[in-house]
């Protein structure tokens, strides 16, 4: 069955790389209608939350709908709605900008959680890969693969020694968003704060909604959450950003030195060829598999969002 939020979830905070105010509701919707965001700033603009509203950005997710309008920084909360199961929503946003809260998905599954979730009887289509398909850039690469159920397999490599070469593999079915990915931060290495704020990017970054390292010191305060952060928040990335496929996915995922860019590269690639997908309608019991099921009843710790200068990447 279909999902959506029984009453709406209400977040307020400021947007990462413009550091300006942002308020963001996500609201109820019927059957069929898909995440949709609404600039309520301009009125009753929307933008669908779909792969091909994807426009190159730098450093996040940027969705542009008819006339220009845009919300970028999607990411997060795509992420919050797929691990919980949401497939119907109306999200009102008051800016250009998702609030970055405390950099991970974790305020956006406990805001989802706590309006709780409501079924519709309507039956829930998935996409299926039906063959492999990939894309490389460098050393790159991303891909899907045929799969009954949601995986992923990332590795990410870095100089840094706080970071070094970190690799991870899940199987995301049954909440297992919620239980491994959603508080893993964003990351950034102190040598690129001063390029990134000279450009203008990451106004709204603080040590508290980031991960920041500097050689092999972590300077964020508390550490890590948890000893492969970095990767997990490369994963987490990419469950919101291939939430913009519009539909669930039979597949599973391999990332390596994987960004949001090569994502939608991957899923632009997915949708152009010929036999590489269909359209199915889940059972109970594969619904029971896939990625949000559940979650209800799970209320993580609500995080911390305070304020101190730097850059995020």
């Amino acid at each position: 069955m279909q999902a959506t939020l029984a009453t709406p979830a209400r977040f307020t905070g400021v947007g990462l790389h413009s550091g300006k105010p942002a308020r963001l509701v996500i609201n109820p919707a019927p059957a069929g209608h898909g995440i949709v965001f609404r600039r309520t700033d301009l009125g009753d603009v929307r933008i669908p939350a779909l792969w091909d509203h994807v426009e190159p950005s730098v450093l996040c997710t940027l969705l542009r709908g008819k006339g220009g309008a845009s919300v970028s920084t999607v990411e997060h909360v795509m992420a919050a709605l797929a691990g919980t199961g949401v497939h119907n929503a109306l999200i009102d946003i008051d800016g250009p900008e998702v609030p970055i809260l405390d950099g991970s998905a974790a305020p956006f599954v406990q805001g989802i959680l706590q309006a709780g979730l409501r079924l519709s009887p309507e039956p829930l289509r998935a996409i299926r890969v039906l063959r492999p398909v990939e894309v490389r850039q460098g050393e790159g690469f991303a891909r899907l693969d045929p799969a009954e159920r949601f995986g992923m397999e990332f590795a990410i490599d870095f100089t840094d020694a706080a970071i070094g070469r970190q690799e991870k593999r899940l199987d995301l079915a049954n909440g297992a968003f919620v239980r491994e990915l959603m508080d893993s931060r964003t990351f950034c290495r102190q040598a690129d704060v001063d390029s990134m704020q000279a450009s203008g990017l990451a106004l709204g970054g603080t040590y508290f909604n980031a991960v920041v390292v500097d050689g092999d010191r972590v300077l964020s305060p508390g550490g890590l959450r948890h000893r492969d952060e970095p990767v997990r928040h490369k994963m987490l990335d990419a469950v919101g950003d291939l939430a913009l496929a519009g539909a669930p996915l039979l597949a599973r995922y391999t990332g390596n030195r994987a960004g949001h860019a090569m994502t939608n590269r991957l899923l632009r690639k997915l949708f152009a060829t010929r036999g590489a997908w269909e359209w199915t309608v889940l059972s109970p019991e594969a619904q029971g598999r896939m990625l949000g099921a559940g979650v209800q009843g799970h209320e993580p710790a609500p995080a911390k969002t305070e304020s101190r200068a730097c850059a995020v990447a």
